[in-house]
């Protein structure tokens, strides 16, 4: 006969379920090993920049090779180690780049790291703005072209996206400066600021590079009125091209998830479609645009490139344009390694999010 008396037979502790492993585990080694291949990632975007920068010579026969006779050259290609085998001055590098030591640039004899913190300042603004302009059209826009699915507006909206992020980043800018500053005469046409608002940052103590947060310090309103007149079109060139990106994104996501069964159940009890896109269809929707972001700041760093020369926005983009006119390799070279550990970083904290918001990330 069974046990009646309410004691735990052996079989029901075999059958018992086994307690379920905390998921925080997966995350922590999911960040651990997302976080070491930073490491390979950048050593092999470093080697390539030195690979790439040495086969046309090395720097100082490459950005003074045409001003200085045979023995001038030869006496500072030796004083700066450059005669020295390959493999040794990559070495050196690496051992340099380890003590955040990027050299001291030809053309006008800075350190590297100081052209780095005082023009990367002007790049990271720049892309704030870019990303704010990308965010702010690219994800409205596209549950608009989701809402309209094969209708008119949708369709209008897809060309506008393809249009975005194909047109040429220099003739998007050439368009707006013709039509806003040249035709309608209401933004700058270039700049940062204008004299006088240089003429404060410079001045300012303890100034960050950045302008917009140093305006605000100043307290200024002319100032920061100055200083967002003068955004306006290089955010809105740089940011478009990502912005037609987003809306193809969200479009898509928005109609994949306007299928999905919870969103049937909403339908079901009568819920609007315009609440069902709005409130229930969005949000997931914006996962995958969370996980393409890292991939989009190198596409924003790459862009800035030309827009900084465009609108003579004095960041890292304008400074490499400069300084590969004067062939001046090593600041070249350090501008472009700190791009790519940028963006290896970004790509990092990315893909942190991104597990964070969707746990499937992590398996």
């Amino acid at each position: 006969m069974p046990a009646t008396n309410g004691t735990t037979t052996p079989a029901s502790k075999s059958a018992s379920p086994r307690p379920r492993k905390g998921s925080s585990g997966s995350f922590w080694r999911y960040l651990v090993i997302r976080f070491l291949l930073i490491i390979p990632t950048i050593f092999i975007l470093v080697t390539l920049v030195f690979i790439l920068m040495r086969t046309t010579g090395d720097p100082i026969t490459a950005a003074l090779g045409d001003r200085l006779t045979a023995d001038q050259l030869a006496e500072r290609v030796a004083a700066a180690g450059y005669d020295r085998p390959i493999v040794v001055q990559y070495f050196e590098y690496l051992g340099q780049i380890l003590t955040g030591d990027f050299g001291t640039t030809l053309s006008d004899n800075r350190p590297v790291i100081e052209v780095l913190l005082t023009y990367g300042a002007a790049t990271l603004e720049l892309a704030f703005y870019a990303l704010i302009v990308a965010f702010a059209v690219g994800i409205p826009f596209g549950m608009i072209a989701a809402y309209f699915r094969d209708k008119t507006p949708d369709a209008i909206l897809r060309v506008v996206a393809i249009l975005f992020y194909a047109t040429p980043v220099f003739f998007v800018g050439m368009l707006m400066k013709l039509v806003f500053s040249v035709w309608l005469n209401v933004l700058p046409v270039s700049g940062r600021g204008t004299t006088s608002t240089e003429l404060e940052m410079q001045l300012l103590e303890g100034k960050t590079g950045i302008y917009l947060w140093d305006a605000l310090r100043i307290g200024d309103p002319g100032i920061l009125g100055d200083v967002l007149s003068h955004a306006v079109l290089p955010g809105l060139t740089l940011g478009l091209l990502t912005a037609g990106i987003f809306l193809r994104l969200v479009r898509t996501n928005v109609i994949g998830t306007l299928s999905t069964d919870y969103v049937d159940a909403g339908r079901s009890r009568g819920v609007s479609e315009f609440r069902l896109v709005t409130k229930h269809a969005y949000r997931p929707a914006l996962i995958p645009i969370i996980t393409v972001i890292g991939l989009q700041i190198a596409l924003l760093l790459g862009g800035a490139v030309l827009t900084e020369t465009t609108f003579e926005w004095k960041g890292l983009g304008f400074q490499l344009t400069e300084y590969l006119q004067a062939r001046d390799f090593v600041a070249v070279q350090g501008i472009v390694v700190l791009l790519a550990v940028i963006v290896a970083l970004t790509n990092f904290i990315v893909d942190v999010v991104a597990a964070l918001i969707d746990p499937r990330v992590r398996y």
